[in-house]
This record gives C-alpha cells, structure tokens and sequence, in this order.
C-alpha cells in the first residue's frame, strides 16, 4: 500500500510513476478522499470537545438551580453526542473507500526499472551457459520416452481435470530429488532458513502480500473461507505480519518449500499441454526481509542465489528485468531468469526475484525499531522462486534428453538419486 503522507507531499510525483505503469493519474480522487476523512476527523474531534464543554457546564448549571439553562444544555450535550457519532461514521466509511482505493494501485516502480508496455520491451541482464547442439529433434519433456512412464496427465485429469498431472516411479523421485537439492543448496551454501508453514491461511495474510482484493480470481478460496497459496511469498513474509522487530534481527533470510495452488485465470490456451502450467504445483520459494537501506543489494544476492541453482544444473539461462508494464503488482523491481527449453527451442520463466519496498510491510504494518532509537520504520520485503520444481524438472529432462529416449542427468542430483546418473528410455533410474 502506499503512503498517503507522501502523495500529499508530492501528488503530480505519485501520478508520473504511476503513468510508467499505464494507469491514469488518480492522487486528485485520493486527495479528495483524504482530505474528506481529515475534516469528519476534524469536526467529530471539535464535537466532541463541544459536548465535553457543555456536559460541565450543565453540571454547573443543575448546581445552582437553573433549571433552564441546565436543559438547555442538556440538550446540546446530546446534539453534539449525535454530530459526532454522524462524524465518526461519515471518517469511518472515507478511510474504507479510500484504503479500498490504495490497496489497489500497484507499487511504484524503482527509477532504473525499464519504461514498457509489455514483455517485449524487458531489458536481458546477460546469459549463462551455452544451448547444446542436438543432432537430433529434441522433443518437448512430455513426449520423451524415457519420461512417458512417470508422466501421467490421463489418470490426473479422471482425478483432478486439466492441468495437473500424476507423476510416479523414477521421475517423481527426480522430482523429489531436485526440491532436496533447491533446499539444501540455499541453507548449507546460501545461508537461507528454512521454515516450514501451512498452505492455508487467512484473508488478512493474502491481503498482507497483495494477492487480495485486487487478484482473487487467481487463487483458491476454501468454503470456510481459508485461501490455498499461489507461493510460499506469503506465509514467509506475513511471519512479521503486525510486528515491529529489531534492527538487529535483519536481514530475515528464509526458504521454504511448499505446494502451491493458482488457478491460472486468464490463461486459458496457453501451455496446456504438459506440466509447463499447473493448477497444483511446488516451488522452493525465497524471501528476505531487510533494512531500506539493503534491500536493493538483496535482490541483486537474492537472483543470484537463484542463478546458481541453475548453473549447478548445469542448464543455461538468461536473466532480464522487466518493465514497467510486465511487472507484478507488488514489485519495485523485477529479475526474471528463464531457463532454456529445447524441446521448445526458447527461454522460459524459472524464477522471478522481486524487490518490494515497503509496499508489502505497510499492508501488513510490520516494521522494525532502529539500533540508535526513534520512530519505528517500515521493513523492506523481497521474494523469489529458487526455484519453481517442476519447470526445474522439465528443463533437466529437456536438456539432458538423448536420441535413444534416454535422459542424461545433472551430476548434482547424483547423491540424491542413489548414484544413479541416467533417466533410461524404459523409464527406469540407472
């Protein structure tokens, strides 16, 4: 959420980063708002001065036996009960219309995020790691051979419907395998915590990290009103939701892997064939919390925590920023790494490492207090997958794939597969 201090400070600021994202200019509707609330603030506050006023002096009045002026202030006192009850109800429902209205404008983008309106205009960082030769066709993971047996989208559509999938046998222990290694990676080397939390929360905590109001559609709600998570973004940073911790305590570094559950609204026809996108899948997902002053440098540590998952992989990738207008809702600045799929001869997004700024800690109110004493401050919040475990599956089955349906896989999956170094075309590890 943003800060109406600071739109009230500088309002035409507020609407030139806000036009970066394509919308229109809207301080004037939030200051109309606002400055509506302060002045029902401001009248209930004088009402209720008044009728403390007039409740002494009536008590003055009875005192002395005047009858007259006692009723008349009698009759005051409740006038001015009743004004600032109008008031307060009046500031009450402003402070609803116009949190509604800034709990849905998306973040400010930082100065050096690119200018665009679409995800043709993302700017590439660099790139790791050469695509290999295949002097054969490489085929997409689904139609591999040595996949086919561990892969099942028939028995998960009888079960579930579209886009979820079955795995068993040596490609769910692949699976298995790279989750363990995306963990262990980012706690032994990457000096990460790991935390283990519930896929069922509350609306508030949703709200905290900005899926709700505005994305709704996007995420599962249950009956008695818990949500699924889209992404462990959100259990791991409302850790600190409604708390005011210690400088000392920052940065909090923490991973934690989780299932996830989008339901891809607005996607309807895009990769629907294979586990590129799922309704139900799992990532191992990253977040930082940080002093203001950090958190730029934490991204920058943050991707490249996620690069180099990636290049133990031993699978290239490029990594880009995105623009303004393909940026999430919650970011200030946005790296992308998209691994390469052969079987689709392109990049695609394995990981997304946000910056947020204080957007997140405002709509959760969780703040820090400085070493050296004052006012507590707003916390600055980061997320990133490191990384998304199926899309990491696909690209080690695609990349690793050979001629005979076989799959040659990473020597840092070795350990945790028994030794076994191949994906043989039967579908079995050996």
């Amino acid at each position: 959420m943003h800060d109406i201090r600071a739109i009230r400070d500088n309002p035409a600021a507020f609407d030139t980063a806000l036009a970066r994202r394509g919308l229109a200019p809207v301080s004037g509707a939030i200051l109309t708002l606002d400055e509506a609330r302060r002045a029902r603030i401001h009248s209930a506050e004088t009402a209720q001065a008044e009728q403390n006023r007039a409740s002494k002096e009536a008590g003055v009045a009875k005192a002395r036996g005047d009858a007259a002026e006692f009723e008349r202030l009698r009759a005051l006192v409740a006038a001015k009960k009743a004004e600032m009850a109008e008031m307060q109800a009046e500031a009450k429902d402003l402070d609803t219309r116009l949190t509604d209205l800034l709990m849905g404008l998306p973040n400010l983008p930082d100065d050096d995020t690119p200018d665009g309106a679409d995800e043709t205009q993302n700017v590439e960082l660099h790139r790791w790691g050469t695509p290999r030769a295949f002097d054969f066709q490489p085929r997409e993971h689904y139609e591999i051979a040595g996949v086919l047996p561990g892969m099942d989208f028939e028995l998960a559509a009888k079960l579930s419907g579209s886009r979820f999938v079955v795995l068993r046998g040596a490609v769910a222990r692949l699976h298995r395998a790279l989750a363990q290694f995306m963990l262990d990676t980012h706690i032994e080397e990457n000096g990460l915590t790991e935390i283990w939390t519930p896929v069922l929360v509350r609306p508030e905590m949703m709200l905290g990290t900005g899926q709700l109001p505005k994305f709704g559609e996007d995420s599962y709600q249950t009956t008695n009103g818990w949500w699924l998570v889209p992404t462990a973004e959100v259990t791991l940073t409302n850790v600190v939701h409604d708390e005011t911790v210690d400088e000392a305590s920052l940065p909090r570094r923490m991973v934690a892997h989780t299932q996830c559950f989008r339901s891809e609204a607005g996607s309807a026809g895009r990769d629907t064939a294979g586990m590129l996108r799922q309704h139900q899948f799992e990532k191992v997902e990253m977040v930082s919390l940080t002093h203001p002053d950090q958190s730029r440098a934490e991204l920058e540590r943050m991707t490249a925590c996620a690069e180099g998952i990636l290049e133990r992989l031993d699978l290239p990738y490029r990594t880009i920023v995105l623009c303004t207008g393909d940026m999430g809702f919650g970011a200030r600045r946005t790296h992308d790494i998209e691994v390469w799929l052969p079987g689709q001869n392109s990049y695609r997004e394995i990981s997304s490492v946000s910056v947020c700024g204080a957007f997140q800690a405002r709509r959760m109110n969780a703040r820090f207090r400085p070493e050296g004493g004052g006012k507590p401050q707003f916390l600055h919040t980061l997320n990133g997958s490191g990384l998304a475990v199926g899309r990491c599956l696909i690209a080690v089955l695609e990349n690793g794939q050979q001629a005979d349906g076989s799959v040659r896989l990473p020597a840092a999956l070795h350990p945790y597969l028994g030794g076994k170094t191949r994906l043989q075309a039967d579908g079995r590890l050996a």
